[in-house]
């Protein structure tokens, strides 16, 4: 059963940097694992991925598509698609949260499937109307 949804930056870390994780977000996501939940992220997250490595951002060590491949066949890792709801719900945030469009889609993704989210995105965590890990 999932539980827990990351951010991009926290797939990022937790996939490239786990130093830049902090103890409590380590222990979050370990938590899933013992259970055997594994966590989620949204579609967009690879999206964002993609475009960082692409526009030299965020270095991967491997060809781009074998390691976005290898994060969505990862068992510890479910995509949620972008559905009708979460886009709907993504415009509804109220005009106090961020405006970047992917931030919008994870929280939607968060809220609509009643997950919590790990995120080091302070504007989303002082937003305050999502859970938060």
């Amino acid at each position: 059963m999932l539980s827990l949804l990351l951010d991009t930056h926290i797939l990022t870390w937790w996939r490239l940097d786990t130093g830049r994780l902090s103890p409590a977000q380590i222990r979050a996501i370990e938590g899933e694992e013992r259970l055997g939940h594994g966590v989620a992220i949204s579609a967009i997250t690879l999206r964002e991925l993609a475009a960082a490595v692409e526009r030299g951002r965020l270095s991967v060590g491997q060809p781009l598509d074998l390691w976005l491949e290898g994060i969505e066949r990862s068992p510890l890792i479910t995509v949620l698609p972008i559905t009708a709801k979460i886009a709907l719900e993504s415009v509804r945030l109220g005009p106090d949260f961020p405006k970047d469009p992917a931030d919008q889609i994870i929280v939607a993704t968060a809220l609509c499937h009643g997950l919590r989210l790990l995120t080091a995105d302070e504007r989303i965590r002082r937003w305050g109307k999502v859970l938060l890990v």
